[in-house]
């Protein structure tokens, strides 16, 4: 059997910055050639970065892309790299406009191309639009309708883009039907929790359907809400895993596969879903064997709690630096939830590009204030303390505020304060609230809800928990310190903002709440599905009304990144305004 070495560069593109993708493009196509690669190939959208959102609407920015990938072609050639084939996506449009009712003008088209010799040998478009989720993908491309195979050295490969192999079908099928000896499928699938078992069952499914071994490429990185993790895959047609790729790494996987030689198949057949075969030939003998094969293998897999906070340290470090940040400020209370924050924050950008304030009041225990400080010795950040309580006591000596109302002016008052720092020293503010908080309206407008991002947005507080006691024992395994201190973990929770508060005065317990919030959020299951399943009414009512009447504060919270399989924003869309309160 012929046998090809294929080079998978799992990397990061960012979302607009053409030139630098394309420098990163050469880069790895560089090591990939070192590296004795017959064939590279790059994630989907690689040019502008994925995904690109409005972007697809402005002609100048398709035509960058269109102009970059054909600069980029003959870029290669001209350093030497010309002779080895090259598959990445960019963003391209429709050679003929394709009308699209109640869609914006144009024809974008989400695409992948194939570089040689100085040339763009062959273009195609994302077969299947996905518009669930997060993906808006109907709003913004028109579908493209050919299977392109790639006959190289005695081997056809098939090219399919994300989408085309999670749909049943199209790409997949007509694979099999062209007779290719390898699927290759390059992707910018989104990390959620337990995600890596989804695609595992699909690309073992998909290769037994296309019959033949199936590469599933997948991009690293973050982009706002959305973090990618890799875990790129290569699956025999008999299910056997042959390579998986590390999570939140970039990574230069090599691997030799030993691939059916290439039929002969006719130009231009009609396959499954009305799709064109389109062959392109780029010539080479069938090669054997070498007699090192090389394969980078399969990277072990990490528990629940090391994964999420791989996560949330990548979608926070992607922010702050990709937004052009040096620096974060947090507003340190003593409390679990900041302290995970500033946690992440010095694990994401470093202990020295992380401050934090802690701005007690009347109220705030001198255990919380000791807490702060101890995290900050702990963990080597910069750590300063300024007492609202002058400012606190001028408000009240002109307004006289009780209840509620005196307590939300603690928060925004330290709201105030950390973006006037914020403003005064050029940090991005990371905002505390978890998913918990968040569901139910449990945080002030104006006041813990300021900032530019949420790390822990999409983290129950449940969560929070287990991912605080996971970070210090990783520390201990490392034989580093513990960077959040015990009592954090251990004490009630409190917001601090009357005497002897604590979040159950307010709240059900954590374990409880988040329980009926995953079951009504992340579920969809109505008030009545989760009484039914054995929880008592008062309080599926009280969470309910208070997930329903919260939606307006939702709004209005910074973008965190996304971890579970509904997380607020992208995934979950309700309306403000909404009566329905039953069903």
């Amino acid at each position: 059997m012929p046998n090809l070495r294929l080079a998978l560069s799992q990397i990061d593109p960012w979302v607009g910055d053409i030139s630098r993708n394309a420098d990163e493009v050469v880069r790895w196509t560089k090591q990939a050639a070192e590296a004795g690669a017959q064939l590279v190939a790059f994630p989907e959208l690689m040019l502008t970065g994925y995904p690109v959102e409005d972007l697809a609407l402005r002609r100048s920015f398709v035509e960058a892309s269109r102009t970059a990938l054909v600069e980029l072609a003959e870029r290669l050639a001209t350093e030497g790299l010309g002779e080895l084939p090259v598959v990445l996506g960019y963003l391209g449009r429709s050679e003929r406009d394709v009308p699209r009712s109640g869609r914006p003008a144009g024809s974008p088209q989400n695409c992948a191309a194939v570089l040689h010799r100085g040339k763009v040998v062959n273009r195609f478009a994302k077969h299947y639009l996905p518009n669930y989720g997060v993906f808006d993908e109907y709003r913004y491309f028109v579908p493209g309708n050919q299977l392109s195979v790639l006959r190289l050295h005695g081997v056809d490969v098939a090219l399919a883009i994300c989408e085309d192999i999670w749909q049943d079908g199209g790409r997949v099928t007509a694979a099999r039907e062209a007779g290719a000896g390898l699927l290759l499928s390059i992707n910018g699938s989104p990390y959620e929790h337990n995600k890596d078992d989804i695609r595992l069952e699909l690309v073992t499914r998909r290769a037994a359907e296309a019959g033949c071994p199936l590469v599933y490429l997948n991009m690293v990185g973050a982009q706002d809400e959305l973090i990618f993790d890799g875990d790129s895959l290569v699956v025999d047609a008999d299910g056997e895993v042959l390579v998986r790729g590390p999570k939140f790494e970039e990574s230069l996987l090599i691997l030799d596969l030993d691939l059916p030689a290439a039929a002969d198949p006719t130009d231009g057949l009609l396959l499954s879903d009305g799709l064109q075969l389109v062959r392109t030939d780029l010539g080479g003998e069938a090669l054997p064997a070498p007699a090192e094969p090389v394969s980078p293998g399969i990277a072990p897999q990490v528990s629940d709690e090391a994964e999420i906070y791989q996560a949330l340290v990548t979608g926070t470090r992607a922010y702050v630096r990709k937004n052009g940040f040096k620096s974060v400020l947090i507003g340190l209370s003593g409390g679990i939830d900041s302290a995970l924050v500033a946690a992440i924050a010095v694990d994401a950008i470093g202990a020295e590009n992380v401050h934090c304030v802690s701005m007690p009041s009347r109220y705030s225990s001198q255990h919380s204030r000791d807490d702060a400080a101890e995290l900050a010795r702990r963990t080597g950040l910069n750590f300063r303390t300024v007492s609202i309580a002058p400012m606190f006591d001028a408000y009240m000596e002109s307004l006289g505020l009780t209840g509620l109302a005196e307590e939300n002016l603690q928060s925004r008052l330290r709201g105030t304060l950390l973006m006037a720092l914020s403003n005064q020293e050029g940090h991005i503010v990371l905002a505390p609230g978890n998913k918990s908080e968040l569901a139910v309206g449990y945080s002030t407008l104006y006041g813990d809800s300021v900032g530019a991002y949420g790390p822990i947005k999409d983290v129950y507080k449940s969560l929070i928990f287990r991912l605080a006691v996971w970070r210090n024992e990783e520390a201990v395994r490392r034989g580093e310190t513990p960077p959040i201190p015990e009592n954090t973990i251990s004490k009630p929770p409190s917001a601090e903002l009357r005497p002897d508060q604590v979040d159950t005065d307010s709240l059900p317990d954590y374990d409880l709440l988040d329980t009926v919030l995953d079951l009504y959020v992340e579920g969809d299951q109505g008030r009545d599905t989760i009484v039914a399943a054995g929880f008592d009414p008062e309080v599926v009512d009280r969470v309910v009304r208070l997930v329903d009447t919260a939606e307006y504060k939702r709004r209005q919270y910074p973008p965190g990144p996304k971890i579970s399989a509904k997380g607020f924003g992208r995934d979950r869309r309700l309306p403000i305004t909404n009566r329905w309160r039953r069903g």
